[in-house]
């Protein structure tokens, strides 16, 4: 999931491309697609719950624990099973049915919601049985991720790819950034996170049956690999071969050790303790970041792929980063919500040219295992991020901890940018493939995407 890669599609563009600028697409498009449209629909209504989730699960840990230790722990126990089972799951979401892959982890998801909202609203959840549920959460995801973002391809003409990422994009910030937060503050703060989570279970289900209704064709599998080694092994020459791939992989895995867990584990904080809020301002500064994204999403929707996809990609990712010093800098919540709002519009930007990369040049055949290779090595180091955050905090201080996370993170990325090679894939027919996974001669394909 290099930059948010998502929870992250293929085809000919000849004529898309304009020299020196972007291509407009017609971002309703594939919703002209039955299974596209239940797709989306049913991962609209998930990641409305989703948007639920962040704001229930934060407080809830800090009204169990009220340290930064507390989401520090949470994450680590909810990263390090989606790390442990996202290679297993990026071979079966190429050998098995997607579909059932995606269902399954919706069901599976929706039992362990239910069963934190059944705890919380017993008032008998505890600290240690809220890590062990979101670690069981966390598997769902590992599963749910690869096997979405290989799904989209078997599910819309290849010449309405850009049009389905960029979608993607358009919605996942409005109900997971922007809706769902405002919720989810509302829920939290008025009736509690029981209710919260009970909600979130709620859409998982209705996720599922939409998920169930979809009858897509047989995707592309992989004839050459007879063991999940094997497997794995074909998906790692690929992504080593490839300069743009492995190295924006490695320059992700150390950003987000430098930034992500304190942005993740602090902002939260600074909101109930630094500055007095509650979790309906937690929820607005979470939705602000909505607002960015939904912004970054209708804009690269209308005006489409950039020629020079690596460098935009990798300007917009660098900006993004150095963004999250806004959260150690701001004395109000409103300078929060101006910071998260900078953030999430300029990583969504380059989240949606980097899923129109990947699925450009990666073979439908490999693409679930890319996929996860593609979130193993980027969120590698996540657990590491968070058990660092704590201590950081304690001895430099909240605000410290995050403009230096910032700058160390904003550095890394750029300097990616000027590994040799990694923007090689900008000529165009340069290592581009089709749907079938066969090379396409001069072709540049396209697509969006965590």
């Amino acid at each position: 999931m290099a930059r948010f890669p998502s929870a992250g599609m293929q085809h000919s563009h000849e004529g898309l491309d304009r020299p020196g600028g972007f291509s407009r697409i017609n971002l309703t498009r594939p919703l002209r697609n039955r299974d596209f449209r239940l797709l989306w629909s049913g991962m609209t209504i998930s990641l409305l719950g989703d948007g639920i989730f962040l704001i229930a699960m934060a407080w809830q840990a800090y009204e169990l624990w009220n340290a930064p230790a507390a989401l520090a722990i949470l994450g680590i126990g909810m990263t390090i099973p989606t790390i442990g089972f996202l290679l297993p799951a990026g071979v079966l979401s190429d050998r098995l049915d997607r579909r059932s892959l995606v269902l399954g982890s919706d069901i599976g998801r929706a039992v362990v919601v239910a069963a934190l909202a059944a705890l919380a609203l017993a008032g008998a959840l505890t600290f240690w049985q809220l890590v062990v549920l979101a670690a069981l959460y966390g598997i769902g995801a590992a599963f749910f991720t690869p096997a979405f973002e290989a799904l989209i391809p078997d599910t819309v003409p290849a010449s309405d790819l850009a049009a389905a990422n960029a979608l993607d994009q358009f919605v996942r910030p409005i109900t997971l950034r922007l809706v769902g937060p405002a919720l989810g503050g509302v829920l939290v703060a008025g009736v509690g996170t029981g209710v919260a989570f009970a909600v979130d279970a709620g859409t998982f289900v209705v996720s599922a049956s939409a998920v169930a209704f979809m009858r897509p064709p047989a995707h592309a599998r992989s004839e050459h690999v007879d063991s999940a080694l094997g497997a794995v092994t074909e998906g790692l020459r690929f992504v080593r071969s490839r300069v743009w791939l492995w190295g924006t992989l490695a320059s992700a895995a150390i950003a987000y050790l430098a930034f992500m867990g304190p942005a993740e584990v602090l902002l939260p904080y600074v909101v109930k303790n630094e500055l007095g809020g509650s979790a309906r301002e937690l929820g607005l500064v979470f939705a602000a970041g909505g607002i960015g994204a939904v912004g970054a999403a209708l804009f690269m929707g209308q005006r489409g792929h950039p020629r020079r996809d690596v460098t935009v990609m990798y300007a917009m990712w660098t900006v993004a980063t150095l963004a999250v010093a806004g959260y150690g800098l701001a004395t109000a919540s409103w300078q929060l919500m101006l910071a998260c709002l900078a953030f999430n519009a300029l990583e969504t930007g380059g989240t949606i040219v980097w899923a129109t990369i990947k699925q450009r040049h990666v073979p439908a055949s490999l693409l679930g295992r890319v996929s996860s290779l593609d979130w193993l090595i980027s969120i590698g180091l996540l657990p590491v991020s968070f058990a660092l955050t704590a201590p950081a905090a304690a001895m430099f201080g909240v605000q410290a901890t995050l403009v230096g996370a910032a700058a160390i993170g904003g550095a890394v990325t750029l300097g990616a940018l000027f590994l040799p090679g990694m923007r090689d894939i900008e000529n165009d027919g340069f290592d581009s493939v089709t749907t079938s996974s066969e090379p396409a001669v001069n072709r540049r394909l396209v697509d969006a995407l965590e």
